[in-house]
């Protein structure tokens, strides 16, 4: 099981949330403080994960929308598990920074209502993946107060490009298969009348040879 993986099972998954997305950042500032809040020094990995809460229908007319947030997960040297920090709901995201929409880069930025951060990814890509996801949710679940995207790639602002290129290559892979299945079926329907009119041949042949053979 990968880390991203477990992060779901094991933080989101016991609270009935559903996790989205995540990226694996750094801080591309170093804190001044040296140690960690718990008061000793060690490393750790920090994630940055995006989870959705649905609500179930207290009545009829009662129903809580669903709720999506930005959570920051860390995993300290040494453990396995993961441990649940700073929690935002997505409605505090106020900008999203891709930093350079010319070339793909891991560094970006989030500002919240009360915090900022600047991070750099694991990689380019991830970062692409996980700012789709979240372009895509945003539009999902905000009705208003839509946090501003700048300096992104266009192929980021697709929101669900990602999901699209997999329903395409599904459909894709569907026609194909009913292509092959219905060239199979012409080839077996023309081999099944071939094979009734040898058939038939074969049978006046042999009534054929038939009278031939008293007369």
């Amino acid at each position: 099981m990968n880390a991203k993986s477990a992060i779901s099972k094991e933080i989101f998954a016991p609270h009935d949330e559903r996790m989205l997305g995540a990226v694996q950042v750094k801080r591309r500032t170093k804190k001044k403080i040296p140690f960690l809040a718990t008061g000793g020094q060690g490393e750790y990995l920090t994630y940055i994960c995006l989870s959705v809460i649905c609500f179930s229908i207290c009545s009829v007319t009662n129903k809580k929308p669903p709720q999506a947030s930005i959570t920051k997960v860390k995993q300290f040297e040494g453990s396995t598990s993961f441990v649940r920090r700073t929690q935002w709901m997505l409605e505090q995201l106020r900008q999203v920074n891709g930093i350079d929409p010319n070339r793909d880069s891991p560094e970006f930025d989030l500002l919240f209502e009360n915090a900022f951060f600047q991070w750099v990814a694991n990689t380019a890509s991830e970062k692409c993946t996980f700012f789709q996801v979240l372009h895509h949710t945003c539009q999902r679940y905000l009705t208003d107060k839509k946090p501003e995207f700048i300096n992104c790639q266009s192929k980021i602002m697709g929101g669900n490009s990602i999901l699209h290129s997999a329903a395409d290559s599904v459909t894709s892979a569907v026609q194909k298969a009913s292509q092959a299945l219905n060239e199979r079926g012409e080839r077996l329907g023309r081999a099944e009348e071939k094979t009734e009119e040898l058939k038939n041949s074969a049978q006046q042949f042999a009534e054929t040879a038939h009278k031939v053979r008293f007369q």
